[in-house]
């Protein structure tokens, strides 16, 4: 029996077994773990069945720090190592079509038919505190930019805004305002980046409702990129703007608002300075 340290390739190898599970499980096929944990014994240095099985759940914890899926039966165990970590960022690098994957992602007119979005309170205001393992969990995150990486996807981010249109207009529509329903406008797609927001809506009385749509598919305190613009809009126009973060996209797509001022939600970073010439 070895109870040392996990190497670079035994991390290697049941980073590689979780994912072979989880596309399995985002696929809703069936697949048994007790299997896969057995199938892995004899290829790493006499690690008991239990060891992995915890190993998988610490697996399910970077992936949560990552802002991306993990297998709902492996409950994140953290305090892991940042082996770990890198073994987890090292399978993605070696298959970049997992993070491109837009397997929640439809079509507006299959849109139409969708369940509503569950909108709760943000994390800030749920009467919840936060988790103990949240210092982790940002490191990790900040450590490989996810939110960088989630700005960077444009086809995350576009499938986010065209979710959240349907939903203004299918909001309208149940208030009675099909004229309102009628003048929604997806900015962002329709004149391009730049307006401060993405979405042109109204509430059911008229008022303008200027959204800026967000998407993960990870847990609702995944970080997030602002531009400078859509915080001078949001400060500019505090009645009428607001941040609509949408988590647990790929699998089922839960979000909330934020609403001005954003730095009574969230810690503002700038992650940039702009240079100019005397």
């Amino acid at each position: 029996m070895s109870n040392g340290s996990w190497t670079d390739s035994e991390n290697d190898l049941i980073v590689a077994d979780y994912f072979a599970m989880l596309a399995e499980d985002m696929a809703g096929r069936p697949y048994k773990k007790a299997q896969h944990r057995r199938s892995l014994m004899p290829l790493l240095q006499s690690r008991t069945e239990g060891s992995i099985e915890f190993k998988h759940q610490n697996i399910s914890a970077v992936l949560k720090g990552l802002g991306e899926d993990w297998i709902p039966g492996y409950k994140p165990a953290f305090n892991f190592q940042m082996t770990l970590v890198d073994a987890v960022a090292r399978w993605l690098a070696w298959n970049p079509t997992w993070l491109r994957r837009m397997p929640g992602s439809r079509s507006a007119n299959g849109l139409r038919e969708a369940a509503q979005i569950w909108i709760g309170p943000p994390p800030t205001l749920s009467n919840q505190p936060p988790p103990r393992e949240l210092e982790q969990m940002l490191h990790v995150a900040k450590k490989f930019d996810v939110a960088g990486r989630d700005e960077r996807n444009r086809a995350l981010g576009r499938a986010g805004e065209e979710r959240v249109v349907v939903h203004e207009r299918s909001a309208l529509k149940v208030a009675g305002r099909d004229d309102l329903a009628r003048k929604v406008r997806w900015v962002s797609e329709e004149d391009g980046d730049g307006a401060g927001y993405d979405i042109a809506s109204f509430t059911p009385d008229g008022q303008e409702r200027l959204i800026e749509v967000k998407t993960t598919n990870g847990w609702e305190r995944t970080p997030f990129f602002i531009s400078r613009n859509e915080l001078t809009v949001a400060e500019e126009r505090r009645s009428e703007w607001c941040l609509f973060r949408f988590w647990n996209f790929s699998r089922e797509p839960k979000a909330f608002e934020l609403r001005p001022p954003l730095d009574a939600h969230v810690s503002l970073t700038a992650t940039a300075l702009q240079a100019s010439f005397h």
